[in-house]
């Protein structure tokens, strides 16, 4: 099977445990304001790749990984191409390869065909990174374009089957960075039982020039980056220090 792919980085230490070998795929539905890679949405602008070609280039990094590496798929969206995620995460644990998922969760559902796959591929996929962009529904859609509220069900449902998570939050003033909007997600996340790791991620405006390359208009120009002392502000409130000692 073939995916389409946006570019491959044979190391990555930001991208769950250890040191990964890192497959960014196309595709995505949100557009969030804050997007870095708005030259991954379209699907079809992806490079096509087997599952085994990829599998060969990641093996030949396999030394750097240590004892916790592995890959990630990230994107795009990765979970728009569930079917190709299926059959690289299925070959890699048969190699033994810890596998995980870089997803916003847009395209979950517990519904039909779909939902049987996403159980088939949790099979197969040791942790996901899953970002909540924003707690309240009405300011998740401004922010993304969608509602978020399939994707907080997809936190309960990983929460469900003990599947760890590690979370992130992009802080953006004017937008998430927001106490009352930090302590809601903060609550949300003393529900999950699955969490290993909280990361906020400060927003940053490095995009500007891909937005001008490719004729899109970028929301958050004059949107500065959020001071130091505000990133702690968050950290505290949403308790990352407990989950520092995962990584």
């Amino acid at each position: 099977m073939k995916g389409y792919i946006h570019q491959l980085e044979s190391f990555g230490c930001a991208d769950g445990p250890g040191s990964r070998f890192i497959v960014f795929t196309t595709g995505c539905r949100l557009r969030c304001k804050y997007c870095h890679n708005p030259d991954t949405w379209d699907l079809m602008k992806g490079k096509q790749m087997e599952t085994d070609e990829i599998l060969n280039e990641a093996l030949a990094c396999k030394s750097y990984w240590g004892k916790k590496g592995g890959i990630t798929v990230s994107g795009g969206e990765p979970l728009v191409q569930i079917d190709f995620l299926i059959e690289l995460f299925e070959k890699a644990k048969e190699k033994g390869i810890n596998t995980c998922i870089d997803t916003a969760g847009e395209p979950f559902t517990r519904e039909g065909e779909w939902f049987e796959k996403f159980q088939r591929l949790m099979k197969v996929t040791d942790i996901l990174l899953v970002d909540i962009k924003h707690i309240d529904e009405e300011e998740h859609k401004k922010l993304t374009g969608r509602s978020g509220k399939n994707i907080i069900d997809m936190f309960r449902y990983l929460d469900e089957i003990k599947k760890p998570i590690w979370i992130r939050h992009v802080l953006v003033p004017g937008i998430t960075d927001n106490d009352e909007y930090l302590e809601k997600t903060r609550d949300f996340i003393r529900t999950l039982h699955n969490v290993q790791r909280v990361e906020i991620l400060p927003y940053h405006g490095l995009a500007i020039t891909k937005y001008k390359d490719l004729g899109i208009d970028y929301a958050l120009k004059d949107v500065e980056s959020p001071s130091e002392e505000r990133v702690a502000n968050a950290r505290k409130i949403l308790e990352c220090e407990k989950y520092d000692g995962w990584r």
